[in-house]
């Protein structure tokens, strides 16, 4: 007896496990895509403003073109904000749409990297 109640139980959790397991497969992350305005001239920047952006809980990418000053980023609106984004961009030196550099963060950067204010 003792043991057909053991062979259940393990029987159960086996088919548990797969359910959830399952279920985890199928749930579905979601990512929306934006484009915005970060100020800046060079390579460096680019290196910079990406690295920051990568680097925040829920951003899958980010790509900056240098000529067009326009980053594009992809990211898990339930755990980052166009806003958390914007401001990591801002207090590296860069303006963005929403948030402005402060100057002494501005200033911080390297000479080719300022841009016109």
């Amino acid at each position: 007896m003792r043991k057909e109640i053991f062979k259940y139980f393990f029987t159960l959790i086996f088919a548990f496990s797969l359910i959830n397991a399952d279920a985890q497969k199928n749930r579905k992350i979601l990512y929306t895509v934006k484009k915005i305005y970060v100020a800046g001239n060079c390579n460096m920047c680019k290196s910079l403003i990406e690295k920051t952006v990568n680097s925040l809980d829920g951003v899958k990418y980010s790509r900056w073109n240098s000529h067009k000053k326009i980053m594009k980023v992809k990211f898990n609106f339930n755990k980052v904000s166009i806003e958390d984004i914007q401001r990591s961009i801002a207090n590296k030196g860069y303006d963005t749409e929403l948030f402005k550099a402060t100057d002494e963060s501005y200033n911080d950067l390297h000479y080719c990297c300022k841009y016109p204010r």
